[in-house]
């Protein structure tokens, strides 16, 4: 069986994204219709990819898959992650800016575009077009691989977490685990040309927090001095005004010096001190755009508000919820701890819901693992820089990380900005081309003598 072309890897993604697997809004029991079309989507995988389902396949949660296939050896087993689920489409897509109908997996000049062509259908179908083409050369693995596609990821569901429990009690210790997360960007540092492959090496924390002011209620012609939502935005206001203190983490040192590396001029110059300038870069990095910012520091966002269910009437309760992503070198305890020293307001509860500590930072240097992903990189991005970094989003892999030797988070997609801003936005696309380079990459990582 050949490598196959990057056109036919972008029918086969443009058909997974024609059936809308998107993600369930709570931990209950699948609807009808989102049943439907995850088993819809199992059927697709089972045709495009007969080798690799030919496999010991089990179900976790209510729609993830676990595959394993065996290797030469039991030992130093492999994970690699993907997820079947893509975020909602408002129904109103096209005066979202669409310019293709989300899920109809349009191929229009050289792209495929639709809701998780990036997100994370296209690393889904690269991973396993890789696979099923090195079993169709007879390929077998240096040791165990388990793939796992998970079916809840955007909404923090439990397949990962359930099949990282069946792997711990089956006493399998995962040697490497590979998931989504960076990427081959291009726009992604100031100065920087070309392209970088930005490879996790650990991942923030994660945790929401409830804030609550209860109120007296009543008719809204006859309002209070201070009303709940009035106390409630006050403090959000002040979480807004107070971030928590940026720090420089030995990962983003070590990335900032590679970058500075490639840079001529002030900044690069900058750069290449950057281990002995970390206050420096800690004042000046939340400066430069919300990616660097968020690199140094614990972030807060306020993304729900609830007050009163009508407009004349006063409201007896209001709550926002924050979302926190915990900087590597602290803790949710710590993160909480901050805002709650910074709204100073006992009439606002606070409560933590859903925690998860930022992960353990995996091995780099001349760690088999880690110079095995850089020859995979070489070997399908020849010109990008390879540089480590700190995950600022959540992924499955969270769930796994702290079992694992060393995961990794790594999608092998080529990425310039507008494509990042459009990952749970409009637009969503990603190149054929880069489709090709994908499956490249993972033929390489998979038959690296490195992790034989």
């Amino acid at each position: 069986m050949s490598v196959p072309a990057a056109e036919q890897v972008a029918e086969h993604l443009a058909a997974l994204i024609r059936i809308p697997t998107v993600t369930p809004k709570d931990l209950g029991p699948h609807d009808d219709a989102t049943a439907a079309s995850f088993a819809a989507l199992h059927r697709a995988l089972h045709t495009f990819y007969p080798r690799v389902l030919a496999h010991e396949v089990e179900t976790v949660g209510r729609a993830g898959l676990l595959v394993r296939i065996p290797g030469a050896a039991a030992d130093r087993p492999v994970v690699l992650m993907a997820h079947q689920d893509v975020v909602p489409v408002p129904s109103d897509w096209a005066a979202e800016g669409w310019e293709h109908e989300p899920f109809a997996g349009a191929i229009v000049d050289g792209w495929v575009f639709g809701r998780g062509a990036l997100d994370d259908k296209g690393a889904l179908t690269v991973m396993l077009e890789a696979v099923e083409s090195l079993l169709g050369e007879g390929w077998i693995p240096a040791q165990d691989l388990h793939l796992l596609l998970g079916a809840d990821e955007e909404s923090y569901g439990d397949c990962a977490i359930t099949a990282a429990t069946l792997l711990q009690e089956r006493g399998i210790v995962p040697w490497m685990v590979l998931d989504e997360g960076g990427a081959v960007a291009t726009g992604a540092f100031p100065g920087l040309d070309g392209e970088a492959a930005v490879i996790g090496v650990s991942e923030k924390g994660i945790v929401d927090v409830r804030l609550t002011v209860e109120g007296l209620g009543g008719h809204a012609s006859t309002p209070p001095r201070e009303s709940a939502p009035g106390i409630l935005a006050n403090a959000l206001a002040r979480i807004e005004a107070n971030p928590h203190p940026a720090a420089v983490s030995e990962v983003s040192i070590e990335m900032l010096t590679l970058v500075g590396g490639r840079l001529r001029g002030p900044l690069g110059a900058l750069l290449r001190r950057a281990s002995s300038l970390r206050g420096v870069l800690a004042r000046v990095m939340p400066r430069l755009g919300p990616e660097l910012a968020a690199m140094v520091r614990t972030t807060v966002a306020i993304t729900q508000l609830e007050g009163s269910p009508a407009h004349n009437v006063l409201a007896t309760r209001a709550t926002a919820v924050l979302n926190i992503r915990v900087a590597v070198g602290s803790s949710v305890e710590e993160a909480v701890a901050h805002v709650r020293d910074v709204v100073k307001d006992p009439r606002v509860t606070l409560e933590p819901e859903v925690p998860s500590e930022p992960s353990p930072v995996s091995p780099r240097g001349d760690d088999a693992r880690w110079a095995a992903m850089l020859e995979a990189v070489g070997a399908s991005y020849p010109d990008a820089l390879a540089i480590p970094y700190v995950m600022l989003a959540a992924s499955d892999s969270r769930h796994l990380a702290p079992m694992s030797g060393a995961t990794y988070r790594f999608a092998p997609l080529r990425m310039s900005k507008p494509q990042r801003e459009a990952v749970h936005g409009p637009n969503e696309k990603v190149e054929v081309e880069s489709l090709g380079r994908g499956v490249a990459f993972y033929r390489a990582l998979l038959t690296s003598t490195r992790l034989g």
